[in-house]
């Protein structure tokens, strides 16, 4: 039978996204009682009003599991000062509460709520932080509201205040009349929670406008896993599956939507309106660079070929001799070629030979590691595509495009792989009609984290010239990582015998306890001792799945605890970080400059300001505490989120329990991340799945015959 129980919060024990542990300070009892469940954005101080029941648990002793509650704001002296100290409220800290709470006592939250100017009696306290601290007051009061609405559509209200961030005072309001809005605006709220709150508000299930959404969302739902379309027979099934809704009545939207140009289909496939656009002006703006003359001169290229070995004092090889020939020729050309082949001296070279007849070159990368490996290749300034592009925070979208062109004669584009359909668009829209374009890549990787499969489209397309590189070169036939790499690519065993001082090794362990145990000594102190690695710069651990003892989640947890435990962690929407945390982020950001896969450490946490501070290489980085799941603990990460980046010391591991996602061009991808030392461990069979494995996971797409349409004499 459910019992009652009140008192105030004396302190936030644990908090995720949907469970809460807390310490509850009951009237007439010396003991602090542990409540423990969904008790989203409850703050010390605050009184609750909790119904649930008493249960033992067998590690932490008697506990009161809370299955509903009421939170009143704090009723006395203590419990207010809690309540302000907290971080509840920006501008107010520890100091602050106490000369707050001494001045106004069992009267301060009124002050605050009607007469905030009164602040100004307290000494510290300018016009400044009285308006933060009104303006704070202000919002908690409407984020509240709005959480309440949340819980009573069952939406987790952890995103309360992502959604007043997003639609202000009118959150509730534009909620109610149009729900699916959640799901398209709100980072982390899905359809499910989205089509909740429409059920709640008697929207009917065979309504349009909840097929419509259905249909939009399962679509961006495929672009999520790199599909750029999707058939539509399988759609509608999946659809009608999922709204439980007849198939002919999800047809019939499908129909409807595409007349309306909300959607568009071609040849039994289905593309957002979006992402179909972005195709479309790929091919449109690839044949209208390949159509038009470069306004470099014309070279003899055999005489370029001599004088460059001369000038950087090296012997080209045929195929790379083939592909500086085709970069001083052609207007887009594409190299491809695994670690080793000698990619970087083939740019070097093109660099070397074009600069004698335009200063005009530009240099670029998806990522901001990757161009700084181009930088540490060629000596030469290289930019992110992003910040090449220039964001218009006004406008939305980049500065440069179509209308205001990037200046170069030459742009080489390095890690090109990584780009995905939406970059790929921006980028060649701002590209001069007279430059020459040459991308460098490697297809066998893992393709784009976004939608599409860019790189490897154009090249099968067999529409725009290629050089693909296959002889490895003597610096990478010593590396064992680069041998490795390649036969596990050409799906070969790889060579796991013992060797000192090789720069592959494989640790043979059994089970996801040996392998953990292994990884945490290598990270915490092995590696430090026998390389000289620093534990967070020099050594990155990826994963191939988030869930289990070995996934990216657990390993988190763990090494957090190893490398960089706290006594005053932040805990918020799930998530818990220290001062020091390595923390990758795993969404654009435009409005910071900072985009998925970029890691960096904590630098600071300010409970006062409600801020986090990250050091993104040179740039330090401010984050409000309801932005926190924009981000993750990045001591482990997944192989796909690593791409593009480069570490002294890659660890792996290869377990069967990981076997959905053994892949040879997972497994290919995470091995070339590693620059000095890449460590397996795991299991010889889990080893061979993954390298039996090739089958690479199919990404619908419609690039390759769009390109090969457009660009067709």
């Amino acid at each position: 039978m459910e019992e009652e129980i009140y008192g105030f919060v004396e302190n936030i024990v644990f908090e995720s996204d949907n469970f809460t542990v807390a310490k509850l300070k009951e009237p007439r009892k010396s003991d602090l009682t542990c409540i423990v469940g969904p008790l989203p954005l409850i703050q010390p101080g605050e009184t609750l009003r909790c119904k649930g029941l008493w249960k033992h648990h067998p590690q932490h002793g008697q506990q009161f599991e809370v299955k509903s509650f009421e939170s009143k704001a704090p009723a006395d002296v203590i419990g207010i000062q809690k309540y302000l100290e907290s971080g509840m409220i920006r501008g107010i800290g520890p100091v602050y509460a106490e000369r707050i709470v001494k001045k106004f006592g069992i009267d301060t939250l009124k002050v605050i709520d009607e007469s905030p100017a009164r602040l100004r009696e307290i000494e510290g306290i300018g016009d400044k932080r009285v308006e933060l601290i009104e303006s704070c007051w202000q919002q908690q009061k409407a984020v509240r509201d709005v959480m309440i609405f949340l819980r009573s559509h069952g939406v987790s209200p952890s995103y309360a205040q992502k959604i007043y961030k997003a639609y202000g005072d009118q959150s509730i309001e534009k909620v109610r009349s149009d729900p699916y809005r959640l799901a398209k605006d709100i980072h982390g709220i899905g359809f499910k929670s989205a089509d909740q709150i429409a059920k709640d508000l008697g929207i009917p299930t065979e309504a349009s406008v909840r097929i419509d959404a259905g249909i939009q969302h399962m679509l961006w739902e495929q672009s999520n896993q790199g599909h750029t379309c999707f058939p539509e027979e399988e759609l509608a099934a999946i659809c009608s599956d999922i709204l439980t809704v007849g198939l002919e009545l999800v047809q019939n939207r499908i129909e409807a939507l595409f007349k309306e140009e909300q959607i568009f289909r071609e040849n039994g496939f289905v593309w957002v309106k979006p992402l179909y656009l972005a195709e479309l002006g790929i091919a449109r703006e690839l044949r209208r660079i390949h159509d038009h003359t470069s306004t470099l001169r014309a070279i003899q290229v055999d005489k370029a070929l001599g004088w460059v070995e001369e000038r950087l004092q090296l012997k080209l090889a045929p195929e790379q001799k083939d592909a500086v020939s085709a970069c001083m020729q052609e207007k887009i050309h594409i190299i491809t070629g695994g670690p080793g082949t000698g990619k970087s001296t083939i740019t070097r070279a093109i660099l070397t030979i074009t600069e004698k007849l335009t200063t005009n070159i530009i240099l670029a990368a998806p990522t901001g590691r990757a161009a700084k490996r181009i930088l540490e290749i060629t000596k030469k300034k290289a930019s992110t595509i992003h910040s090449l592009l220039e964001m218009d925070f006004k406008q939305g979208g980049f500065k440069r495009n179509k209308e205001n062109p990037l200046d170069c004669d030459l742009i080489v584009i390095d890690e090109a792989s990584m780009i995905d359909t939406l970059l790929m668009y921006h980028l060649l829209k701002a590209i001069p009609t007279k430059a020459r374009v040459i991308f460098i890549g490697d297809i066998d990787q893992l393709p784009s984290v976004g939608p599409g499969n860019v790189l490897k489209d154009m090249l099968q397309s067999e529409k725009i010239s290629l050089t693909k590189l296959t002889q490895i070169f003597r610096q990478g036939a010593s590396s064992r990582i680069v041998t490795n790499a390649h036969r596990i690519n050409q799906g070969e065993f790889p060579d796991i015998s013992y060797q000192p001082r090789s720069d592959f090794n494989f640790i043979e362990k059994e089970t996801p306890e040996e392998i953990l145990s292994t990884i945490i000594e290598l990270v915490s102190s092995k590696l430090a001792k026998s390389h000289r690695f620093h534990r967070f710069e020099d050594i990155q651990v990826l994963a191939p799945m988030k869930r289990g003892i070995i996934g990216i989640e657990n390993l988190n947890i763990v090494l957090q605890h190893e490398l960089n435990p706290s006594p005053t962690p932040l805990s918020r929407m799930g998530r818990t970080f220290h001062v020091g945390d390595k923390v990758m982020q795993i969404r654009n950001n435009y409005q910071k400059v900072i985009f998925n896969g970029d890691v960096g450490r904590i630098t600071a946490i300010d409970l006062i300001e409600q801020t986090l501070t990250i050091a993104f290489d040179e740039k330090l980085i401010s984050y409000e505490f309801s932005e926190m799941d924009e981000l993750m603990l990045a001591y482990a990460v997944s192989i796909h989120k690593y791409q593009g980046s480069e570490c002294p010391c890659i660890i792996i591991p290869v377990h069967t329990t990981h076997f959905k996602m053994l892949h040879r061009n997972l497994l290919y991808t995470g091995l070339t991340r590693g620059k000095k030392l890449v460590i397996l461990i795991g299991t010889k069979k889990a080893l061979m799945l993954a390298i039996k494995n090739d089958e690479v996971l199919k990404r619908y797409t419609g690039l390759k015959k769009t390109i090969a349409t457009f660009l067709s004499p």
